[in-house]
């Protein structure tokens, strides 16, 4: 399917790879051999006449010329390295990598620690040119000149007597029995157009006249379709090149009518505003970098926005600054690996706030289970009028609020005011027409060790120390 969309790379990420903080029941129950579905990929690619179409890549614990090899004869033409590379700059596989205390400098932002890492450019140089002099080596034993020669020779394999009644092993015995391989070894790449994108025809050179050196606000109206995808991606580069992150909010604002495909707004920064009337697709507002996202239901619709889902799975994937202001439900993963920006919502799906390590967001309506699922950081608001959020709740890193702060109350009234400003949601409107009676169904989520560390760094401002020095003792502080 995506080798007919177009795509050019289909990567085949084995069970073996991955981060070292992932759950124990992930690292040992979760995945399957990269073996297997790279000659799958590969097999299914030929039959239906799509191999020249793309590379096959494959990853998940790559550690040997040998891995590299038996990865080319399966049908694979690049190989991903990760855990070899990051052992060879040092890692030592503590798996505190979501914790921001990994004592070999790597896997941290703090800066105390980044000082004791030892790694150099030259020891994964040299690691990489070891793996490469033992694929020749192999490739020189099976008479083969080139690696893409080998691609697909499966034949040149043989499974071991001892691992023959492993499942896994049987199944694979079978395929490499029917190699299969290109002749030709040459890719007729799809060509994506991207001279042809909106962002190139319409949005660029719409305000083109406008990017100056001292920017002229400008507006501007635009249908899409789902068909755009990554719309904004390609103008908010040309935006950042040009500007850097000196823009101020708003100043180029884009009102869109339709469907945002998959990845709409991804990576937009400080400064571009897209308000779209409309829906939009998965990967929503992926890596936002300090841009703004309004999404609102037409008004002449007939159905209750806070009812429906109006953006898809995965929306702010990654989002480091920005704000995303959403009239009606996202689906499942909303807000993963949010580092800094703040979204409002009006429901979502399962395994919200995943791995936040930053941000403000308030959510509205229900919210599917295992909401902030290993969330280090940031703060989450979430209406709960039915006082059951308890049970959907994974409360392992997390603790649950009345909301009774000022700064809370504030927090939300400026939000909710906002999001009913840009959107004109009923839903906001209703809850700022009766704020006082709503307030006690808020609930408050913060992670423990940030509500720690929070207090410690406004405690040493509060005896005199400058930001980045009471950061820095709080730190200290609470993981002596």
């Amino acid at each position: 399917g995506v080798a007919k969309a177009g795509t050019q790379v289909i990567l085949i990420s084995g069970h073996d790879g991955g981060t070292g903080a992932a759950p124990q029941s992930s690292i040992h129950h979760a995945g399957l051999p990269w073996e297997l579905g790279v000659i799958e990929t590969h097999h299914a690619l030929v039959e239906n006449n799509l191999r020249d179409r793309v590379y096959v890549e494959t990853d998940g614990k790559l550690m040997t010329g040998r891995d590299v090899a038996i990865a080319a004869l399966l049908g694979a033409e690049e190989f991903g390295f990760a855990t070899a590379p990051l052992v060879t700059m040092g890692c030592r596989m503590m798996r505190v990598c979501n914790l921001d205390t990994c004592p070999f400098g790597i896997a941290t932002q703090n800066k105390e620690l980044r000082k004791r890492f030892k790694g150099k450019p030259e020891y994964i140089v040299h690691f990489m040119e070891f793996i490469a002099q033992e694929l020749r080596e192999i490739m020189a034993s099976l008479g083969f000149r080139t690696l893409d020669e080998m691609v697909g020779h499966s034949e040149c394999l043989q499974i071991r007597e001892e691992d023959e009644e492993n499942l896994h092993i049987a199944r694979l015995k079978e395929m490499i029995k029917k190699p299969v391989y290109l002749s030709s070894g040459e890719k007729t790449f799809f060509d994506f157009k991207l001279d042809e994108r909106l962002d190139m025809v319409d949005v660029y050179p719409a305000f083109k006249p406008f990017m100056l050196s001292n920017p002229i606000p400008h507006q501007e109206r635009l249908k899409i379709s789902s068909l755009d995808r990554a719309f904004g991606t390609e103008f908010g580069s040309m935006v950042t090149r040009k500007y850097q992150n000196t823009l101020e909010e708003d100043t180029f604002t884009l009102h869109l009518e339709g469907v945002g495909g998959q990845s709409f707004g991804a990576f937009l920064p400080k400064g571009v505003t897209f308000d779209l009337v409309g829906d939009a697709n998965d990967y929503f507002g992926k890596g936002l970098s300090g841009g703004k996202l309004i999404v609102s239901v037409d008004p002449s619709s007939p159905f209750e926005a806070d009812q429906n889902v109006i953006i898809g799975n995965v929306a702010l994937y990654g989002a480091t600054e920005g704000k995303a202001l959403i009239q009606g439900k996202a689906g499942e993963r909303f807000c993963v690996r949010n580092s800094g920006a703040t979204a409002v919502v009006e429901g979502c799906g399962d395994h919200a706030l995943e791995y936040m390590t930053g941000g403000t967001v308030l959510i509205l309506g229900r919210t599917g289970k295992n909401v902030a699922a290993g969330m280090s950081g940031g703060i989450a608001y979430i209406y709960d009028v039915e006082h059951d959020l308890y049970e959907r709740l994974n409360d392992e890193l997390v603790d649950m609020e009345n909301v009774s702060h000022k700064q809370d109350v504030e927090t939300i009234y400026s939000l909710l005011k906002e999001h009913y400003e840009a959107t004109h949601s009923k839903k906001a409107k209703e809850l700022l027409s009766h704020f006082d009676e709503a307030l006690p169904h808020f609930k408050k989520i913060i992670p423990r060790d940030y509500k720690k560390i929070k207090n410690e760094i406004k405690s040493l401002i509060d005896q005199g120390f400058d930001q980045d020095e009471a950061e820095l003792k709080a730190f200290r502080s609470i993981h002596a």
